[in-house]
């Protein structure tokens, strides 16, 4: 029996992705076989097809299939799990490997969830992963109905969803996104605000519509000239979530500046998360059962499995709103 994959043997640009035919895994003991519906596609994955280290994610060995978030329907068992399983609707996150951007696709049963009722494959794809650690940078911000949130690529697939939990929990949110399409976009998720950051005079636009208001909240992930200028905006006593730089570098800020004004900046995410009741896991059933109750409900853009290297053409160039997902 065989099935269809992504593999990539060489690192370099998007071409570099082929769809071809391979054979169909097996599940061994204590593993579930996914009919794979959805695949969750990252950033740090096109980072990692051409050859740069990032993250957590040392740069794997080829040939591989890319892809760590999955979502369908359990069609095989392997010793130790019960047929029961079998028909269910899941997902996944695989963790540290690969094998997502697939047909079929064996996971560890410990790691998968159930779909909940009325859940698309596509958002729960998006949660399993991006949601969860969207709960992750909304619990270390301890949001309340105070604060004032900058939410830089606000369009993005996390950005989505802290504009809505930064609405759920009554702050005043300003959103930063590229084009007239995204600033739409992000103002029906509640945005009180939203500036094109493409636009000439953009950030005179941010202070006009924070209204005197100071920044209590940054939620950097750009990093760059929208990190400076998030990080200058905040007030005394003001919190600078980092956890990612897609602009290419880090916010840069010197300790003088932080201590001046009193402000507060995390990045130890994983190490948090690990000491966290739960873990992991306990984010990822939190982030579904927010989908589930439409406290928190993705963004998502899909693209044939087939298409994967045009998935991750267009989210090199920011051509994409939401998160990212492969349909098979």
């Amino acid at each position: 029996m065989s099935s269809r994959a992504i593999r990539q043997y060489e690192f370099g640009p998007a071409d570099v992705l082929v769809f071809e035919e391979v054979p169909a895994p097996v599940p061994d003991r204590g593993q579930v076989r996914v009919r794979v519906a959805a695949a969750g596609v990252h950033v740090l994955d096109t980072s990692i097809r051409r050859g740069e280290s990032g993250g957590p994610m040392p740069l794997p060995r080829l040939p591989m299939t890319p892809g760590r978030e999955v979502a369908g329907v359990v069609d095989a068992v392997g010793e130790g799990v019960g047929d029961g399983w079998v028909g269910r609707r899941v997902v996944a996150h695989l963790g540290m490997t690969s094998g997502g951007y697939a047909e079929l696709v064996v996971v560890n049963a410990e790691s998968v969830h159930e779909v909940p009722d009325g859940v698309g494959f596509e958002q729960a794809v998006a949660m399993i992963g991006t949601g969860r650690t969207t709960l992750a940078v909304v619990e270390l911000a301890g949001l309340t109905a105070g604060d004032v949130v900058l939410v830089p690529a606000a369009a993005g697939g996390m950005g989505a969803l802290l504009v809505q939990a930064g609405r759920n929990a009554g702050a005043f949110v300003v959103g930063l996104a590229g084009g007239a399409e995204k600033v739409a976009r992000v103002r029906e998720l509640g945005a009180d605000v939203v500036v094109d950051y493409r636009a000439e005079g953009w950030v005179e636009r941010v202070q006009e519509g924070l209204g005197g208001r100071e920044l209590t909240v940054v939620f950097d992930s750009v990093g760059g000239e929208a990190g400076r200028v998030g990080f200058e905006l905040l007030g005394l006593g003001g919190r600078m979530l980092m956890f990612g730089y897609s602009a290419g570098e880090p916010t840069r800020f010197t300790p003088g500046e932080v201590i001046g004004r009193g402000l507060s900046v995390t990045a130890a995410f994983r190490a948090r998360i690990a000491n966290r009741p739960g873990g992991l896991r306990g984010l990822e059933s939190e982030s579904l059962a927010a989908l589930a109750k439409g406290e928190l409900v993705p963004l998502t853009q899909s693209f044939p499995l087939a298409d994967a290297a045009a998935a991750h053409r267009a989210l090199e160039t920011r051509g994409t709103v939401g998160k990212v997902v492969l349909v098979a």
